[in-house]
């Protein structure tokens, strides 16, 4: 007697509400998680909240957009980071329900719920959604590219072409990458005959308009900022190292995709019983343009984003592992064919969840348990609320005004700008990336510096103490982390700029 689980009937009958429910759970799990077990934020999400908060319209950290976005998250939650959390995992949500609404276009809604598990494993243990910037929201906006693309070009939707060039208006504001994602879009589209024949429409010119229209700020800001140019090419001699390190991020992004290999190898025919009566699910025929079509988004941004990690030097993959590996699960279920078998269901299963949710797993241990095994701190330990509150308080109880500015070593100093009354951020050891303040107004205006004090006598750093003469540092204060373990304890050396006059 064939037994069919209650999973598999809920992917045939009701794929969409499958897809809300495992995305929502993995959105949940990640909002969740930080607001439990962080004590700041992690990576360079305080960066981002104080370049957020002078509504640049570009800076060295890229263009405007999720800087943007991140700060009225952050003020809409009443100044907490709850709201930029949340706003991260708005982005995960709209990624992967336009991925379903795209695969569901190509191969139908039962393996379009397939496509989005696979995927979902790559780019869930690939990056992590919590630390919000341009990579985060990225994704969506390169999932409604691809949406809107395939409506465009397999479907012939002409009322496309207006979400598609906002999509591409908004990816320009948003990440130095975007060039080349709407590029990949318009060489497969030139490659096609059915991408030439849409292009040649009117429609084109009224897209570019509306992209000139939104990118137009930042197109101005980099025009006077100077910012238009390449990074320098390297060297011959450099050559051999570039090349190693694009296989080295190649070689992570194929890493990366180890939870498909290994789904797709538990569920083929080696491990079937004889006699095998597993359920299928069914798909419509998919014709060759959208084989193309997936395939070509599948590899392209990964070999391209790879390829210039490695040219110039960059630790990740250009554009972000989450848009690079997107469509890796549904390149599977096309190459699997029209009848997708479901063999040893709870074994798939069991392994899918433990693939989605190994990196929160991942990241609760390092949490807890990092700290007792050495001395390696750990960002997130650090009580960035008891930080702020204390700098602030203190600069406000000697001065008698508000804290205006904060700097000194950049990642405490990234943390007070953000839970204190929204102070500026200096990064003083290299002032060109915080336009809004510089060293002489800093001094005029006044604030607070702050640094990892080694004695306890404060003694400010060398550096520190040349580029703010007469320094007079106070008694260093002591933090309790999230858990110490066996790590040293954390004492923050300080000192206050009184403002002039």
């Amino acid at each position: 007697m064939r037994f069919t689980s209650l999973v598999v009937e809920l992917i045939r009958a009701r794929p969409r509400l499958v897809v809300w429910i495992v995305v929502l759970a993995q959105a949940a799990i990640w909002l969740l998680l930080p607001l439990i077990f962080y004590g700041s934020p992690p990576g360079d999400l305080a960066t981002v909240l104080a370049f957020g908060r002078e509504y640049q319209v570009g800076t060295e950290m890229g263009p405007p957009l999720a800087f943007w976005l991140a700060d009225i998250a952050y003020r809409a939650a009443g100044n907490h980071i709850f709201g930029v959390y949340l706003l991260a995992q708005v982005c995960e949500i709209v990624t992967f329900i336009a991925f379903y609404r795209l695969a569901r276009a190509i191969v139908g809604g039962p393996q379009g719920v397939l496509a989005v598990l696979l995927s979902m494993t790559v780019v869930v243990f690939s990056s992590p959604s919590v630390e919000f910037g341009p990579l985060i929201l990225a994704r969506p906006l390169w999932a409604l590219l691809l949406l809107h693309s395939w409506q465009l070009i397999g479907q012939n939707r002409r009322s496309a072409w207006f979400a598609w060039s906002i999509d591409c208006g908004l990816l320009l504001l948003t990440t130095p990458a975007a060039i080349g994602m709407i590029l990949l879009v318009i060489g497969f589209a030139l490659a096609t005959e059915r991408g030439r024949r849409t292009l040649r429409a009117v429609d084109p010119l009224y897209a570019l308009l509306v992209i000139i229209v939104l990118a137009l700020p930042y197109l101005i800001w980099l025009i006077r900022a100077d910012a238009i140019a390449l990074p320098a090419l390297p060297a011959l001699a450099d050559l051999g190292a570039r090349a190693r390190q694009w296989g080295v991020v190649l070689g992570g992004l194929i890493v990366a995709t180890a939870a498909i290999v290994l789904l797709v190898i538990l569920n083929s025919r080696w491990f079937a019983r004889s006699g095998d009566d597993s359920p299928i699910i069914y798909r419509p025929k998919v014709g060759p343009l959208a084989q193309q079509f997936v395939y070509f988004f599948a590899f392209a941004p990964a070999i391209a984003g790879s390829f210039i990690a490695g040219l110039f030097n960059l630790e990740r993959v250009f554009g972000g592992a989450g848009v690079a590996l997107l469509m890796s699960g549904l390149a599977v279920v096309v190459a699997t064919g029209d009848l997708i078998h479901l063999r040893r269901q709870r074994m798939l299963r069991s392994v899918w969840a433990a693939t989605v949710a190994a990196p929160a797993a991942v990241a609760v241990a390092a949490a807890l348990f990092v700290p007792w095994t050495g001395t390696t701190e750990v960002q997130t330990s650090l009580p960035s609320a008891a930080i702020g509150r204390f700098f602030d308080d203190s600069y406000e109880r000697r001065t008698n005004q508000r804290l205006r500015a904060v700097a000194g070593d950049p990642e405490l100093a990234s943390l007070i700008a953000m839970e204190a009354r929204r102070p500026h951020l200096l990064l003083d050891a290299t002032p060109q990336r915080t336009p809004w303040l510089s060293l002489q107004k800093f001094n005029e205006t006044g604030g607070v510096v702050v640094w990892r004090a080694q004695d306890t006598a404060g003694t400010p750093p060398p550096e520190l103490a040349q580029r703010f003469p007469g320094l007079v540092p106070e008694v260093p204060r002591s933090f309790e982390r999230l858990v110490n373990g066996r790590q040293p304890t954390l004492r923050i050396g300080w000192a206050i700029v009184r403002p002039k006059g």
